[in-house]
């Protein structure tokens, strides 16, 4: 209670000092906002500064800029964001968070540069538009930020430094990418626009693989995308639009386009009059156990969309290991004496762009992840689910994005792990595991079925032999 009073004592501090919200701020310009003296996670101060739109006159919400400072371990970050009602569509500090103490300023300088300050007018982030001409900072109707010249010229605009959210009317050239950060771990998701498909990827460290995609039709080549009221446009150098992810939601148009933050998903939205929320019309993937980080590493997601370990029994205490817990993130020490492949049967990985080696057996495929000493997992098929004529291997330094498909499907995945860790299986060089499945919980219920109706069986048959005995 005392943080929430703490903000709104901000944002009333602020309308005083500087009058209502405009959507205009002119050079010479300059806001500051307090930062709490003590730390308190979870404290998020704002002041919103400029508006487009008034809401008190529209259904639809519309655009605000915001000064703000957040709390983030241990410290507090000051930004300059842009909300479309209450989503945050576009922040100063995405990629390099601007740390301060004591006090934030934003200032649109006299020469045309606008700054984020700390104490002592340290610089935390700027646009560097000094001398260019600039007179003042607007918000337009579609979200964009951006200083203006006297003849309205665009000196600096934020649809050129895109986050993780693209806004209608928004355009993307080949070769960029919204990027989503997710807390607390150190991987994160990017969609970017190639020349030849637009594709979601799992970023971890140095690793990075897709795992969703859209290509146009007869391999056309992509130039840039721009997002309409229908849906994400695929364009190619001669403006011609060449393919559409079109939204399934036809009657209110579409707001912006997000990339997930946790779960990896690209979505469509649009605002819903109905409800006053925004929705989704469009989503990349559709099933759980399609995301890429759906269960923690080691990790596998069932049919019934729940997580399920890779359970590993030791030779010689019989100790079981659940998901990732004594299992190396590498093996590149001991050589392939102290290493072994455990055997994935009917399991899968939603992560591609691995390399790929063709006509390759399981044992070889096996062996090349046990030779490769980053390799920690390996996916053996028969071509495209199936296909004999050619066998396919590919190799992963990430284990992750794993669930489970068809009997039959002839995909093998195959996991490393410290020798003597499972029981052999006939192959020598790959090992079997059992995979405690979520689903188990149904058979107990018709164990029980089963064991209720022998029951009443038995129970019958009892009570039909004491009556015939009664009766003679």
């Amino acid at each position: 209670m005392k943080l929430y009073l703490y903000t709104i004592l901000i944002l009333i501090l602020v309308m005083i000092n500087h009058g209502s919200c405009d959507s205009t701020i002119h050079v010479g310009h300059r806001v500051s906002l307090a930062i709490p003296l003590e730390y308190n996670d979870g404290f998020i101060g704002r002041a919103f500064l400029m508006d487009y739109g008034d809401d008190s006159k529209q259904i639809e919400p519309s655009f605000r800029v915001a000064l703000s400072t957040e709390a983030n371990k241990g410290k507090y970050s000051c930004s300059l964001e842009v909300f479309l009602g209450d989503v945050k569509v576009w922040n100063s500090g995405h990629y390099s968070k601007f740390y301060t103490s004591d006090v934030c300023f934003l200032e649109l300088t006299e020469d045309g540069d606008l700054q984020l300050k700390g104490p002592k007018n340290r610089i935390g982030w700027r646009t560097g538009t000094s001398g260019q001409g600039v007179e003042r900072l607007q918000i337009l109707r579609t979200g964009n930020l951006v200083l203006l010249d006297v003849l309205n010229q665009i000196k600096w605009q934020s649809f050129n430094f895109p986050t993780d959210v693209m806004l209608w009317g928004q355009r993307l050239d080949v070769s960029t990418w919204l990027t989503s950060f997710p807390r607390n771990t150190s991987s994160f998701y990017t969609f970017e626009i190639l020349y030849n498909k637009v594709a979601l990827y799992l970023n971890s460290g140095r690793l990075k693989y897709s795992y969703w995609e859209f290509k146009p039709s007869k391999n056309r080549n992509i130039t840039f995308v721009e997002l309409g009221s229908k849906g994400l446009e695929l364009f190619d150098d001669k403006h011609k639009k060449i393919a559409q992810i079109i939204a399934s939601w036809k009657v209110q148009p579409v707001r912006f386009l997000a990339l997930g933050n946790r779960t990896g998903n690209l979505g469509i939205y649009f605002y819903s009059p109905t409800t006053r929320k925004f929705e989704a019309s469009f989503q990349a993937l559709n099933t759980t156990c399609d995301l890429p980080l759906a269960c923690k590493p080691y990790g596998i997601c069932t049919f019934s969309n729940s997580c399920s370990c890779i359970r590993l029994l030791t030779k010689k205490n019989h100790e079981v290991s659940d998901c990732n817990q004594r299992v190396p993130s590498r093996f590149c020490s001991g050589g392939t004496t102290q290493v072994e492949m455990l055997e994935l049967n009917d399991v899968v990985t939603v992560l591609k762009d691995a390399p790929k080696r063709i006509n390759v057996t399981k044992t070889t495929c096996a062996n090349l992840c046990l030779n490769d000493c980053k390799c920690v997992a390996a996916l053996h098929s028969y071509g495209d689910y199936g296909d004999p004529s050619s066998e396919q291997c590919s190799l992963f330094w990430l284990v992750a994005g794993i669930k489970q498909v068809e009997k039959g499907s002839g995909l093998s995945y195959m996991v490393k792990v410290p020798k003597g860790t499972s029981y052999h299986h006939n192959n020598p060089s790959v090992k079997k595991w059992v995979l405690i499945v979520v689903g188990v919980v149904d058979g107990l219920i018709i164990i029980l079925v089963l064991g209720g109706l022998v029951y009443y069986l038995v129970h019958k048959r009892r009570n039909n032999l004491q009556g015939t005995n009664n009766d003679t």
